[in-house]
């Protein structure tokens, strides 16, 4: 399937998160750099939809949060001298920003952020189940799926031809080997 020209691949979303107050977030700025839209819109979609963003879809940072993301994103030193105090979203809060923002660029991006997120859940729920799998055919399937997983989410989405995962048991150490190889 050839990738469309308006597609944000996974690797650039995945750069954009940051982990606040416990969890995966993406600031508005990056939202709207994401969706193709400007902060201020993103920011007004909220400002008009209130009832569709209960607690849990977004929180607005505080001082100190601010000048953490200013201090240790490059991309987020324009906030520095900003008066306003940005928005973080969270996953449900990116959800709803989907239904709401309405773009090519937003659908796509919206999609790519969902595909990520549920390859993430599937992942660490599939590391847990092979933990406590004594059957060792469905431990291998599920090794099997990790693998692919894992591939999907550390691929760039270019050039790669094949790619090899293998996760190795050792009692109780998950070790994962992944390998991309890549066409010339």
């Amino acid at each position: 399937m050839k990738k469309q020209s308006n597609r944000i691949s996974t690797e650039i979303i995945e750069e954009r998160f940051i982990v606040l107050r416990g969890q995966e977030i993406l600031i508005d700025r990056d939202v709207a750099e994401l969706y193709g839209v400007e902060t201020k819109r993103v920011n007004e979609a909220v400002r008009n939809n209130l009832e569709k963003f209960p607690e849990g879809y977004y929180f607005t940072l505080q001082p100190a949060e601010k000048q953490y993301v200013v201090e240790n994103f490059d991309r987020m030193k324009p906030l520095k001298n900003s008066t306003l105090e940005p928005k973080a979203f969270t996953e449900k809060g990116l959800y709803m920003l989907a239904t709401i923002l309405k773009s090519p660029i937003a659908t796509q991006t919206t999609l790519m952020i969902i595909e990520t997120f549920a390859k993430v859940h599937e992942l660490a729920k599939n590391l847990q189940s092979i933990q406590n799998e004594i059957d060792t055919t469905k431990q291998k399937s599920l090794i099997s799926r990790a693998g692919e997983l894992l591939g999907d989410l550390l691929s760039n989405d270019s050039g790669v031809s094949e790619s090899e995962s293998s996760i190795e048991l050792n009692f109780m150490a998950v070790k994962i080997k992944h390998t991309i190889k890549r066409k010339k």
